[in-house]
């Protein structure tokens, strides 16, 4: 194992983080898990290119050392799970990481074996964190991640969607199955899981994943036009990055938001949005009234 160990929840300061990153408790065990954590869906697909290889283990290596702790990633996504591993082997193993990885196969018989597969890829003696891709085949994997729970070989289990695909099916899952994690997408432009996703998870004790926090460039790139507003320097913002990521772990119902990158600099500049001042619901409503004709 890579890691050690209803209503609005409190943050806290992330322990040793020397950023006073924010953190939220997840719901089931009350484990303190900063706010700002690291996808690695297409910037972590490099190949054997050892420059990019490289780069990758740069932006862990600051994101470790700035207090985050979740890096997530699939089978799908190519070499990130090979290059997740090659820069944890160059980093040491480091014990604070929470693993985060996926099953995603349509045979449930087959997803033991991509399991496997997938931890010797990272180079971890167990995950923290297993989650259903996209539901695929979800009624055969769910009970075989919640058996290896219950043997002690994973810590949490979850799903995942993306892009607001299925949310029906996702509500009946968390309602009736015990999940510790739900991963979907929300920001500041896709806003759907307000309605029934995220007070569900607040009632049934699911911690929140928050994936594609900036549709995948397209809302930094839309925004980079026009002036930061007034209303940022109040939460401690000075790029749009920040202000985006701010108004997704603002929401109480969120555990953690997983911003994917390969660029030091922008990694740095998304964990400062773990810090600071955030903003109440009034500010939210406002952040969202100001950027929806923006975008």
């Amino acid at each position: 194992m890579l890691a050690i160990g209803g209503g609005a929840l409190p943050f806290g300061p992330a322990a040793a983080a020397p950023s006073a990153l924010l953190t939220r408790p997840i719901r089931s065990t009350r484990e303190a898990l900063p706010v700002i954590g690291l996808g690695s869906w297409i910037t972590f697909n490099v190949g054997n290119d050892r420059a990019a290889r490289a780069g990758c283990a740069d932006v862990m290596r600051h994101f470790l050392a700035a207090g985050g702790r979740l890096l997530d990633s699939s089978p799908m996504y190519g070499s990130a799970q090979e290059v997740i591993g090659d820069g944890l082997r160059q980093l040491g193993k480091p014990a604070t990481l929470f693993s985060a990885d996926k099953v995603w196969t349509g045979s449930g018989a087959r997803g033991p074996e991509q399991v496997e597969t997938s931890r010797r890829l990272w180079g971890a003696d167990k995950f923290d964190l297993l989650q259903v891709h996209n539901l695929l085949a979800w009624e055969a994997h769910l009970p075989a991640l919640f058996a290896m729970k219950a043997a002690g070989k994973l810590r949490y289990v979850g799903i995942t969607t993306s892009e607001g695909r299925r949310h029906a099916e996702i509500v009946k899952i968390m309602a009736s199955q015990p999940i510790d994690f739900v991963q979907v997408t929300y920001n500041i432009a896709d806003r759907e899981v307000e309605q029934r996703i995220l007070p569900l998870a607040s009632e049934r004790g699911i911690a929140v994943i928050a994936n594609r926090p900036f549709r995948q460039g397209d809302l930094t790139e839309a925004l980079k036009r026009h002036r930061l507003p007034a209303w940022a320097a109040e939460i401690d913002c000075t790029t749009w990055a920040q202000v985006l990521l701010k108004f997704i772990v603002s929401h109480p119902a969120i555990t953690c938001a997983i911003p994917a990158t390969s660029s030091v600099a922008h990694v740095r500049e998304n964990m400062l949005a773990g810090t600071g001042r955030m903003p109440d619901a009034a500010l939210r409503r406002r952040m969202a009234e100001h950027v929806a004709p923006l975008v």
